[in-house]
């Protein structure tokens, strides 16, 4: 299968949301027509046995005047073996075509689910860090794992029942009214209730299949975060309080459903009263038909029959509701989903990257919280080593998410050796840029596939070099398999110091012009520390490397210190400089060293 491309999207593409998923796995119309055309072929094959037993009433009690006889074979023995045989091949091909449609729509229901849960992740990790500082991650899992698969078990099961029943309807129809037309409108009288029952119930039902996928999203993201976070509910003792606010989440999931059922269970009793009027004006008025010789007994037993196969299958409607309104609603958060704007770069600029910045009065203000950036002016030079610091939200992070554009600035422009950061493609700017977050992400496998996850396709020697240069190789070849070793999952088998190091042998493999080390050393040890500074002090000058330090020890030999506050740069030197003057960072280094005053320290 080829890789995903990206999402259309869905709001500029109006329609019902079926119809716009289709649009999405569009390259699978013809096995969609071929399942289509082997649900009803396989229709035609069930209904014709019922014909078939009003054709043999008709030869019992008829004999050499029957149907039959009008075709040439007069003898009822022969006529009957006839029947026989044309019974065998109807539910032959009855069987047959049941497989194809059931390998037909369950394929597709399994080729459909993978499409879009692939083209959704694809699509997730594309979209802008403001979405996941919006939105819960478990939700996200919700959509990907329990949306798309109660989408798949409509199309498994009830895209073919519906396809089904209407075509019942209109085969036993045409049978009924070539047969009788009086009995054909009378049985056909509950059709339109039925119907509009089904429509009443889609219309009733839509918002609390809404609620139902909502609830769900609430509890898959409780789920997640809960564990996740294991260690730190045991450390507080808060498991009693963590079942019990789970309980809530899922009983407000089971209460949710309750009422959806309520409206479907209503569903069934109402089409089976419909049914019985429908069945018994067939089999009491084709009964008087039959008795005063208006019509043949074995065109009475097809009815009677017919009858039943027309709607009786239509309580199943109340299922298939069922399930459509369910993948509706998952269709429907499925395609939000992927309405999301995309905030990766679509530029096509490409070029040898040699790192130097211009930021020209950008400004970026959260709009769902407090933070940000205003008027910031600042150059970076090719090879320079630049910090960033200041207290808690004073606009560090934020301003190396617009370096990285991870966000976009809502004024001004940031240029990247001259050309816009915008213009840039992609796949351009990942490869020149590396970035060492505080909370390391550390994937399950060995140590040496997460030092090459940037370069999947690097040596083992330069997978070592990279680690040596990190100063992390002395550890892990103390690990018991070495580069070989099982980190587990989120990295649990190391210590911090140990992930970040990794982490900064990672960055370094894919040999990048520009590193970006947002607090990499606020939680480690001394040692990991000194190692971070030894590793800096190899690369000065030979790449760009901007800082984001509350350790104050880490950013001392930059080239530049930047020091933030209230989303502004305050103050701009070296560390000697800023040091021998007057203000914040002055107050903050004499703090951290132990010689501040006690108000200051306060």
């Amino acid at each position: 299968m080829s890789s995903p491309a990206q999402a259309p999207n869905a709001a500029a593409r109006p329609g019902h949301p079926l119809l716009v998923l289709f649009s999405l796995v569009s390259d699978e119309r013809g096995r969609v027509v071929r399942a289509i055309a082997s649900s009803i072929i396989n229709k035609i094959f069930d209904v014709m046995p019922e014909i078939l037993i009003g054709i043999a009433l008709d030869i019992v009690v008829r004999g050499r005047d029957s149907f039959v006889a009008q075709l040439g074979i007069t003898d009822p023995v022969q006529q009957l073996t006839l029947l026989g045989i044309a019974t065998f091949f109807i539910w032959f091909g009855e069987s047959l075509f049941e497989y194809f449609y059931q390998i037909l729509w369950r394929g597709l229901a399994q080729e459909i689910q993978h499409r879009l849960r692939i083209l959704c992740y694809d699509h997730a990790q594309h979209l802008p860090t403001g979405f996941y500082e919006e939105n819960r991650s478990g939700e996200l899992v919700t959509i990907l794992n329990d949306d798309i698969n109660q989408l798949e078990r409509f199309l498994d099961r009830g895209a073919n029942e519906l396809i089904q029943t209407f075509a019942a309807v209109i085969l036993v129809g045409a049978v009924f009214f070539i047969v009788s037309p009086l009995i054909a409108v009378i049985a056909f009288t509950p059709v339109p209730a039925i119907v509009a029952g089904a429509f009443w119930f889609q219309r009733r039902a839509q918002a609390r299949y809404d609620a139902v996928r909502a609830r769900a999203g609430n509890l898959g993201a409780r789920l997640t975060t809960n564990l996740q976070g294991l260690q730190t509910i045991r450390a507080f003792g808060a498991e009693a309080r963590e079942t019990a606010t789970l309980t809530r989440e899922s009983l407000a999931y089971v209460e949710a459903n309750r009422a959806a059922i309520r409206v479907s269970s209503a569903f069934i009793p109402i089409i089976r009263m419909a049914i019985l009027s429908g069945f018994l004006a067939t089999f009491l008025i084709g009964g008087w038909l039959t008795l005063t010789g208006q019509m043949q007994v074995g065109a009475y037993g097809l009815l009677v029959f017919l009858t039943q196969r027309l709607l009786w299958p239509m309580t199943g409607l109340a299922e298939i509701a069922d399930l459509y309104e369910r993948a509706m609603a998952s269709t429907r958060r499925i395609l939000r989903l992927l309405d999301e704007p995309r905030g990766e770069p679509h530029g096509r600029h490409e070029a040898r990257v040699s790192g130097s910045f211009r930021i020209e009065d950008i400004s970026f203000r959260y709009a769902t919280g407090p933070g940000g950036v205003s008027g910031i002016d600042l150059s970076i030079r090719a090879g320079e080593t630049v910090a960033l610091v200041g207290p808690t939200g004073s606009g560090k992070s934020t301003l190396i998410k617009l370096l990285g554009l991870f966000i976009r600035p809502q004024k001004g422009r940031i240029l990247l050796d001259g050309v816009p950061l915008g213009d840039w493609s992609g796949e351009c700017l990942r490869k020149s840029m590396a970035w060492v977050p505080q909370e390391v992400t550390l994937f399950h496998g060995t140590v040496a596939e997460n030092i090459a996850y940037g370069r999947p396709a690097a040596s083992r020697g330069e997978i070592e070099a990279a680690a040596r240069f990190a100063e992390a190789d002395g550890f892990i070849r103390a690990l018991p398999h070495g580069y070989d070793s099982p980190i587990g999952e989120y990295g649990q088998k190391l210590s911090g110091g140990q992930r970040q190091r990794i982490a900064l042998a990672r960055a370094l493999l894919i040999d990048p012009a520009i590193l970006i080390l947002d607090e990499a050393t606020s939680a480690v040890d001394n040692e990991t520390e000194a190692a971070i500074q030894r590793s800096l002090a190899k690369m000065k000058g030979k790449r760009t490397v901007i800082l984001v330090a509350h350790r104050l020890s880490t950013v001392v030999h930059a080239d530049a210190i930047h020091v933030m506050e209230d989303g502004r740069i305050i103050q701009s030197g070296t560390h000697d400089a800023l040091v021998a003057g007057r203000g914040l960072y002055r107050t903050l280094w004499d703090i951290q060293t132990g010689h501040a005053p006690s108000d200051a320290t306060a």
